[in-house]
């Protein structure tokens, strides 16, 4: 049985996240845990999951196969070594992501941009304004692509030429709400689509708050712009701090009700900020722990890992030197990249990122070039 398939027959058949990280743990392929769940690997599984595992519904497993098969998309499960570090750290993490996009956005420096979904006309303002000069600072902007504040934190960092990604609480294909179905596609052409839901899932309350909790684990840092008391940017915001991230609120005025959730978190110890510089400034030092994690990844990838001399210092690898031969002063696209090294663009986009993270390269709208 073809790994996809097997992933995608565990992933329809409800079973628990934390049963499914463990059964991706216990084997050492999809097939083998798919196997081991249908002879019940110890498990209590009620009738309903081990129908859906013994005879997955072929109408839906078809679906999902097609999906599969578009451009750009992909399956991540928890046991892949490209699962991303820093929500792999996070509370209750998903047991795998549908993915529409560059999947190498995961381990970008990631900044959450979250709030209401009726902001004020100039909270919608400072939600655009802050995503764009983060963008242009370097970091992915990560919001939910609900209304209000997170279509504009997306917006906003797509105008200022950089990656965002939208987590949502429906399955990779649908766009919540349809409205911003536009936008949806066009994070899908220029970022990342994140769902933990098999496609044709529709919107249902209980998937947002879980939706929440992968913004705040992918970030370094949660910024909540406008937040009524009772808003689900609160709980982004509360699961960052839980995780150890960063956490800012943006102060308004005492008669506006969407403020009154900031004030909360300033009072509460969230960093008050006023101008996205601070937290450029706040989260610049944590981003080296991203690098680490991310060096940590490429070590085990054989000849695209890193030695180190004596004196502890990182030593190139024989990739990155090839890379770094195929680097000039000149931006380079990574499709040139890969065919004067014989690359993957996935091993170039993880080697690039830490040599971006390094001061080694510039990246300009996705073309690469030595740092002057």
């Amino acid at each position: 049985m073809e790994p996809d398939t097997a992933l995608l027959i565990l992933a329809r058949a409800g079973l628990p996240a934390a049963q499914l990280r463990h059964l991706l743990d216990s084997h050492p392929d999809a097939a083998a845990a798919l196997a081991a769940a249908r002879h019940g690997a110890g498990l209590s599984l009620p009738g309903p999951v081990r129908e859906a595992l013994g005879r997955p519904c072929p109408r839906r497993l078809g679906a999902d196969q097609a999906w599969l098969a578009g451009r750009g998309r992909s399956l991540l499960a928890w046991s892949s070594p490209d699962y991303p570090a820093l929500l792999r750290r996070a509370a209750s993490p998903p047991a795998m992501l549908f993915l529409e996009g560059n999947p190498a956005l995961l381990w970008h420096p990631q900044v959450a941009v979250v709030g209401s979904r009726r902001p004020s006309a100039g909270g919608r303002q400072r939600a655009h304004g802050f995503a764009r000069v983060f963008a242009g600072a370097g970091w992915a902007v990560t919001s939910g692509l609900a209304e209000g504040i997170d279509a504009a934190a997306h917006e906003g960092a797509l105008e200022g030429g950089g990656p965002t990604l939208a987590v949502i609480g429906t399955g990779p294909d649908l766009a919540y709400p349809r409205r911003n179905a536009g936008l949806m596609a066009r994070i899908a052409a220029e970022g990342l689509v994140v769902s933990e839901h098999p496609p044709g899932t529709a919107p249902v309350a209980s998937h947002f708050p879980g939706r929440n909790r992968i913004i705040a684990g992918l970030s370094l840092g949660t910024v909540v712009v406008e937040a009524a008391l009772r808003s689900g940017a609160l709980i982004s915001a509360r699961l960052a701090a839980e995780a150890g991230r960063e956490v800012f609120a943006l102060p308004g005025s005492p008669d506006n009700p969407v403020a009154r959730g900031c004030h909360r978190l300033i009072r509460e110890g969230a960093a008050l900020v006023e101008s996205p510089g601070e937290v450029v400034a706040a989260l610049g030092p944590v981003a080296a722990s991203l690098a680490e994690s991310l060096r940590g990844r490429l070590a085990g990838d054989g000849d695209g890992a890193t030695g180190h001399s004596a004196t502890g210092q990182p030593e190139p690898s024989g990739h990155h030197k090839r890379l770094w031969s195929a680097l000039g002063h000149d931006p380079t696209g990574l499709d040139e990249l890969a065919r004067r090294t014989g690359l993957t663009v996935a091993e170039l986009s993880s080697m690039l990122l830490v040599m971006e993270l390094d001061g080694q390269v510039v990246a300009d709208n996705g073309r690469y070039a030595r740092h002057p």
